[in-house]
């Protein structure tokens, strides 16, 4: 069984941001496989069901970014899961709106989330799904560009790139990590065929 999560910051205030594109990512998923993210517990939403043939547990953890890995080491220890069993979806600056690459294993490059989870795991070794979300234009401040809302182009293909990302985690369960990389590594929503 794989533990799925999607990282984002609770509350409407948040809910539309470039920050909370992991939750949407993970929502795009669970809706084409009909999994209700509506229990609680591990500070968390949380759905348990099957994609495709494939059990897992997909996780939308409650406790604000900075604190996902409070969220991530309660699902990993009540379902008896490890760090390999584990996919995480988050916002990546370094990569350009609308870019997918997925990593295997790592630190947390600045990430606050994957820091959290790193931290409370003990352990890097898990999928990342890493989603762009570009920098701010002119080198600005980060804090506003990832906690604002995506711009009216980015909103544009918003949908397209959600798809793009539920087909990679999709790639993930069905082929494997290598396939999928190899499939949907660097890509992007003006390359889809």
């Amino acid at each position: 069984m794989k533990l799925l999560v999607g990282l984002g910051n609770p509350g409407d205030k948040y809910a539309s941001t470039r920050h909370n594109i992991g939750f949407m990512a993970v929502e795009r998923f669970a809706d084409r496989h009909g999994l209700k993210l509506k229990k609680k517990g591990h500070q968390a939403f949380y759905g348990t069901g099957n994609a495709g043939g494939v059990s897992l547990t997909a996780l939308l953890p409650q406790t604000f970014m900075n604190n996902s890995g409070v969220s991530v080491k309660s699902a990993v220890s009540s379902l008896g899961r490890e760090p390999g069993d584990l996919i995480v979806v988050h916002d990546e600056l370094d990569l350009p709106f609308g870019t997918i690459k997925l990593k295997d294993g790592g630190g947390h490059g600045g990430h606050n989330g994957l820091r959290s989870i790193n931290q409370n795991l003990g352990d890097g070794n898990y999928i990342r799904l890493r989603l762009g979300i570009g920098r701010p234009p002119g080198g600005g401040d980060v804090t506003p560009h990832v906690l604002g809302g995506f711009n009216a182009t980015e909103r544009k293909n918003l949908d397209v790139y959600l798809d793009l990302a539920a087909d990679a985690l999709e790639s993930i369960l069905h082929d494997g990590l290598d396939r999928a990389m190899n499939q949907f590594n660097n890509r992007d929503i003006s390359n889809i065929s």
